[in-house]
């Protein structure tokens, strides 16, 4: 298991990943440190826990809406809409990697 160095609102982490997803790893904090910093701008340093939940729930309410339009779409496959099969297997997969990376997350959340 790969353990990577992460800094998020100019504080370092060591986040442990699966190997091969170190690049993937930086790429996500990299994001969580843009949100935070926006919020920053916006509020000012309120405290680390708080600026992380509130990072954490712009992303998850990022994700529901993602997710939501997907069902959205694959509703319409469902009802026969004019989608090709190639669209259907491709939101279909997008669909199981989502589902993938959630789980992923939520093991190494769990993790002491």
């Amino acid at each position: 298991m790969a353990q990577v160095a992460v800094t998020i609102n100019g504080r370092g982490y060591q986040i442990a990943c699966d190997d091969g997803q170190e690049e993937h790893l930086r790429t996500l904090a990299a994001y969580i440190d843009r949100r935070v910093g926006e919020l920053v701008a916006a509020m000012g340093q309120v405290g680390d826990n708080r600026l992380l939940v509130m990072a954490s729930l712009l992303v998850a309410d990022e994700l529901s809406e993602v997710s939501s339009e997907l069902k959205d779409l694959k509703s319409q496959i469902a009802d026969g809409a004019n989608v090709s099969a190639d669209t259907e297997k491709r939101v279909e997969a997008l669909i199981d990697r989502m589902a993938g990376r959630i789980e992923s997350v939520a093991g190494r959340l769990e993790r002491p």
